[in-house]
């Protein structure tokens, strides 16, 4: 089982910028695939981006296309979020996740971190 902490969020103006990253530890980290989630309040969890083992495929939601970029360090056990031009709607509490396959669905994703809060202000 691996166990993950997020970094890195914070209060920021929209149109401003964010790197979240997400430290990985306890197991092999390069097997699993990694994603993304975000909660707003009354909300629920949902799926922002996601990573292959190999660095080598991204898939994101159609609403962060364009200004996020997930990204990950195998020799650091770290998956970054660089969230770029963003708005008041990004507002959340972001969430990284291990999976065993490239995915979107929430349930597939078995290990998870604390979260870290994203507060973007108008």
């Amino acid at each position: 089982q691996v166990q993950l902490v997020e970094s890195g969020g914070g209060l920021v103006q929209a149109g401003g910028s964010l790197r979240l990253s997400c430290a990985a530890s306890g197991h092999i980290f390069s097997w699993y695939h990694m994603g993304w989630f975000r909660q707003a309040p009354g909300k629920e969890r949902e799926f922002v981006a996601r990573i292959s083992w190999s660095n080598d495929n991204t898939y994101y939601t159609d609403s962060v296309k364009g200004r996020f970029t997930i990204s990950r360090d195998n020799a650091k056990n770290t998956v970054y979020l660089q969230m770029n031009s963003l708005k008041p709607e990004d507002t959340a509490v972001y969430y990284c996740a291990s999976a065993g396959g490239p995915t979107v669905r929430r349930d597939a994703y078995s290990n998870w971190g604390q979260g870290t809060q994203v507060t973007v202000s108008s």
